[in-house]
């Protein structure tokens, strides 16, 4: 049995989802957990979609039966193999052509239940954008550069708080330096997709966690809506002094290639400033990580300091922190967070 679903009904399935678009279009941005299964590569599609501008429905179809037949097989042996109680969910882009072919060959395929999503990919991403727009309310964990934000967040989370690691979704610590050791990053549409799949998990009537972010984090780009809350919301920040969070980066970073390095260093010398990116680099030659810590650290405090005071000075919350106990931070913040909120 075949039936179209709204997006609503389709993401409460419980069967596995899979994606014939091309492996470009998954690429770039899917439903999280979507299996990729494409019904033409890249170069196949751009073939079709071609043929459809200057040729007509008609021809389009015909290659795309052409291209599409000796892969029948496979399709639904890999299909079979993802959902062998023969229950599944299928989509394109917009719900049209290819999703319907695929439903119809895994129904006759033998299929229990094959559910396809009525305006495709296309109908969840408005779902994704709709979904930022809906109530909830952030706590925003601040301060400077190495101060253990993204430990602290994990403390949280251990001491029951509801967390977003927008740093973890996006591949990306947040600097110059923030994709060494990273796995590639998202697309912007796809971190997008992923912070709706975290904000899923939780209780949107219980405040979250989330780190202070620039807009940008690394090549993602948080949705200006959610960015908007984050700078409307409270800012916990944790002062630590310069000597700790030093210590901090060299630990972090000191494993790492000096040529990552310094070109890490090399790419924000305009910001630095020529004669610091000069001595940072001689200092990093030398092997001297802390110093190099101390001339970026001074950049990066400058540039916090900067997006501080754009924010209303009653919605800051000053908290002293040690880098040896975070989660003692962590408490401290928990306990004051909810003395603020009642």
């Amino acid at each position: 049995m075949v039936r179209s679903s709204g997006i609503e009904d389709f993401l409460a399935q419980d069967a596995p989802i899979i994606d014939v678009r091309s492996p470009g279009e998954y690429a770039h941005g899917h439903i999280p957990g979507a299996h990729s299964l494409p019904l033409f590569s890249n170069e196949e599609r751009a073939v079709v979609g071609t043929l459809y501008k200057q040729q007509g429905r008609d021809a389009a179809v015909l290659e795309g039966l052409r291209i599409v037949g000796p892969k029948l097989a496979a399709i639904v042996e890999d299909a079979r193999a993802l959902a062998p109680d023969g229950r599944i969910r299928v989509h394109c882009w917009r719900g049209g052509e290819r999703s319907g072919s695929v439903a119809w060959l895994l129904d006759k395929a033998g299929f229990g239940e094959v559910i396809t999503l009525r305006k495709g990919y296309k109908a969840f991403r408005q779902h994704v954008l709709d979904s930022f727009d809906a109530p909830f309310a952030l706590k925003v964990l601040g301060g400077y550069t190495g101060t253990g934000k993204t430990e602290t967040l994990h403390h949280l989370r251990t001491l029951g708080e509801q967390v977003i690691d927008l740093e973890a979704i996006a591949h990306h610590k947040g600097s110059s330096f923030g994709a060494l050791g990273e796995k590639p990053q998202p697309t912007t549409e796809h971190f997008e997709n992923l912070l709706w799949a975290e904000l899923k998990k939780l209780d949107r009537t219980t405040a979250i966690w989330v780190e202070d972010e620039s807009l940008m984090i690394g090549r993602a780009k948080i949705p200006q809506v959610f960015f908007d809350r984050m700078r409307a919301s409270t800012l916990f920040f944790a002062e630590m002094s310069m000597e700790e969070r030093a210590d901090r980066l060299v630990l972090d970073y000191g494993k790492f290639p000096v040529e990552q390095l310094a070109e890490s260093v090399k790419r924000i010398e305009k910001r630095l400033g020529p004669q610091h990116c000069k001595n940072a680099l001689a200092a990093l030659k030398e092997g001297d990580l802390r110093t190099v810590a101390v001339i970026t650290l001074t950049y990066y405090d400058k540039t916090y300091r900067r997006g501080m005071e754009q924010r209303s000075p009653d919605l800051v919350l000053r908290e002293p922190a040690s880098a040896n106990d975070l989660r003692g931070l962590a408490q401290r913040l928990k306990e004051r967070a909810h003395v603020r909120s009642h």
